[in-house]
């Protein structure tokens, strides 16, 4: 549609981050209503306005209103796309929105607890606001159908399994994004063999081969893995056992998902920025942590698959850590990989050197374009 306008929400439990693109996948508007339900606030396009937003629904409206500001009402929206952290099984492709969506994203919350209620609340008021616009999904675990069942089912008796107690992963719109768009930036055709460093606050790996992701870090939730900004990463079964004993299973679940990582390693910072300026041993260990678990879980991710061609690093921390990418790529040493630190230092898209055996790349996060892609590209069959 030449003249189509899609609004692209992602929804948390305390902010909604929303973006507007245009037919040509170019973003006309980006900005995030935050502290909902606190001390709350609305930036768009960097300018900040605090206003009070009791709930989501306030939040939406906000939004609604001050896109109407800027000459983009709801009457000239396209779609709606929203970010859902969790499809389960049988959500794993871009879809609209029908209650029996609506239902199975449902039903999908005990798997995500910490994160689809939220796209729900939104899915439901945009609804109530706009009930005119087709809304549609993007799922963060659909990236990862294609991994093979010997990668995804843990050693657990079936019965318990088809419970859909198993490996899903996540990131999965961050990596599907990286995948469009390295041959476009890097003028050469897709890696067969790719490895992804998707690092921020929240972390992870994907092996890709052939475009297709055969093996990635997070697990069942995205609590496993890597060490991360808040959460413990890879932690042994048992010993959240005992975490739960001591401590009861609410308290034990703010402790994992909130207390840990590098925060907890740190004594308080979860922002590498910080860490990385702060002199304390405690701050430096934490880095040490974040990057042993890094390189332990890619020599993983590398025998998956069997060998490597390039790297790609994308995320806050992929993006911009020059000194973090530097340690990880030195651990790589071993199988080729040469970086160039001029590049590094300049934040160049190309980091490797003539000498590599492995191209490096670092491709800024996409997520919001790539779920903007998505409901465009659905949006004939939903008409």
């Amino acid at each position: 549609m030449a003249d189509a306008r899609v609004l692209i929400l992602n929804a948390g439990s305390s902010s909604i981050k929303f973006a507007v693109f245009d037919s040509a996948f170019e973003e006309q508007v980006q900005g995030l209503a935050d502290g909902i339900g606190g001390a709350s606030r609305l930036i768009v396009d960097g300018a900040e306005t605090e206003i009070p937003f009791i709930d989501h629904k306030a939040a939406l409206s906000g939004i609604l209103n001050a896109l109407a500001d800027r000459g983009i009402t709801a009457g000239s929206l396209t779609a709606i796309g929203h970010r859902v952290v969790h499809g389960g099984r049988n959500l794993t492709a871009p879809t609209r929105i029908t209650p029996e969506v609506r239902a199975e994203i449902a039903d999908c919350t005990p798997l995500a607890p910490l994160h689809n209620p939220h796209s729900l609340a939104a899915i439901d008021t945009m609804g109530e606001l706009a009930p005119d616009l087709p809304q549609f999904a993007s799922f963060d675990t659909s990236f990862h159908a294609t991994n093979p069942d010997v990668a995804t089912r843990y050693a657990i008796p079936r019965m318990i399994e088809t419970k859909g107690i198993r490996r899903y992963g996540f990131h999965g719109l961050s990596y599907a994004a990286l995948v469009r768009r390295l041959p476009d930036l890097s003028e050469e055709k897709l890696p067969a063999r790719l490895l992804a460093f998707h690092l921020g606050n929240g972390a992870s790996l994907c092996a890709i081969r052939g475009g297709q992701s055969i093996a990635t870090t997070m697990g069942y939730s995205p609590l496993d893995g890597l060490t991360m900004g808040t959460r413990s990463g890879g932690i042994d079964a048992n010993a959240v056992l005992r975490l739960v004993e001591d401590n009861g299973l609410e308290r034990t679940k703010a402790i994992l998902n909130h207390e840990s990582g590098l925060l907890g390693l740190s004594g308080g910072k979860s922002d590498m920025r910080k860490l990385m300026l702060d002199p304390s041993a405690d701050s430096a260990f934490a880095i040490d942590h974040f990057c042993y678990w890094t390189l332990r879980h890619a020599g993983s991710l590398i025998a998956a698959l069997e060998g490597l061609d390039a790297i790609a690093f994308t995320g806050g921390i992929g993006e911009n850590a020059t000194a973090i990418r530097a340690r990880i790529l030195r651990g790589l040493e071993w199988i080729g990989v040469r970086m160039a630190p001029d590049a590094n230092e300049a934040l160049q898209m190309a980091l490797h050197c003539q000498s590599s055996a492995v191209n490096i790349w670092v491709i800024p996060a996409d997520e919001e374009r790539q779920i903007a892609m998505d409901a465009l590209a659905l949006l004939p069959e939903a008409a």
